[in-house]
């Protein structure tokens, strides 16, 4: 079946396209939110010229969606019509377990006509992140909530050790409540790794962030 992928860059909704992919079905897009103030894809903050470097290494054309915050889900739909003309059937979403995330979801491809899928629901948040790294992905940790996690590990691939550190001080593994953000850039679904630098860490109140190119 074809499918959408709503594609945020990082680990989970990487592994869910790795799944849905293995499972047999084929992408026609990533749909991918785009801040229209910041030129800057929201919540993982991959500006355009990133983007283009994951269709490039996916092989899998970006169906953009620049909005505001207010019409976000009416520019979501409007992406997930986008994708049902290119001939996706189904849309793909990374969402764990958290309800009302996966209830958005599916009211935003009710309202487009088209099917949700979740592959990685109620799969355990321990049970995801130890499967990203026995696969091999290579997840780079872009963000953290800097009241929680140290800035040290900021542009560094999530690996057992820091995982480990995570769960140790009692952070949520995926980081569902905001701890921290990775960008996938390379694994078994990658045609090539991705060509990135890393650059200055700026804070942003009890956040911060690594400037990824």
């Amino acid at each position: 079946m074809k499918f959408v992928m709503s594609y945020s860059c990082g680990k989970d909704s990487t592994l869910a396209l790795h799944k849905l992919i293995k499972a047999g079905h084929e992408p026609v897009g990533l749909l991918v939110m785009v801040n229209q103030d910041m030129d800057r894809s929201w919540f993982h903050g991959a500006d355009y010229e990133l983007l283009d470097k994951f269709s490039d290494a996916l092989e899998i054309p970006l169906i953009l969606c620049p909005s505001s915050g207010e019409a976000y889900h009416l520019e979501f739909e409007k992406g997930l019509k986008r994708a049902i003309e290119l001939g996706a059937e189904m849309a793909g979403f990374g969402d764990i377990d958290i309800e009302n995330n996966r209830r958005w979801s599916e009211d935003r491809c009710h309202a487009a006509g088209i099917r949700a899928e979740f592959p990685l629901w109620q799969q355990g948040r321990e049970k995801i992140v130890q499967e990203i790294l026995s696969k091999d992905y290579c997840c780079i940790i872009k963000s953290i909530n800097n009241r929680l996690l140290p800035k040290e590990i900021l542009g560094k691939p999530l690996d057992a050790k820091i995982a480990e550190r995570m769960a140790s001080s009692g952070i949520d593994l995926c980081g569902e409540n905001g701890e921290y953000h990775t960008i996938a850039v390379d694994g078994p679904i990658f045609k090539h790794k991705l060509d990135i630098q890393t650059g200055e860490v700026l804070d942003f109140g009890d956040r911060s962030v690594i400037a990824i190119r």
